[in-house]
């Protein structure tokens, strides 16, 4: 199956915006974010099972993601979180870009 990782990472690469897949930020922590828009502290999380009751939904999911987005706040990065269907409609990269594009 194509998955909406490798989707975002096509349309990324298409406009030439450069990017880590796993990207771990933290020094202390095991965390890692889906993508980093490499120079710009962008982080984009991609979230899967919003409909379906996955781990991003459940207490103890919600409240770990809480923790880690908040904690790459604090140490300097933007956090950005599409859902699949955002991936596939393009939303996503549209807005990826106009960041990028913002911050120069």
């Amino acid at each position: 199956m194509f998955s909406q990782h490798t989707s975002l990472s096509l349309q990324l690469k298409a406009l030439k915006i450069e990017f880590e897949r796993e990207f771990k930020f933290h020094p202390k922590r095991k965390w890692s974010a889906d993508f980093h828009i490499i120079g710009k502290k962008i982080l984009v999380e991609v979230e899967g099972g919003i409909w379906s009751g996955g781990r991003h939904t459940r207490g103890k999911g919600y409240i770990g993601d809480m923790e880690k987005y908040n904690s790459a706040t604090m140490m300097g990065y933007q956090v950005i979180r599409f859902s699949t269907e955002q991936v596939k409609s393009g939303l996503a990269v549209q807005q990826i870009e106009k960041m990028v594009g913002d911050l120069g």
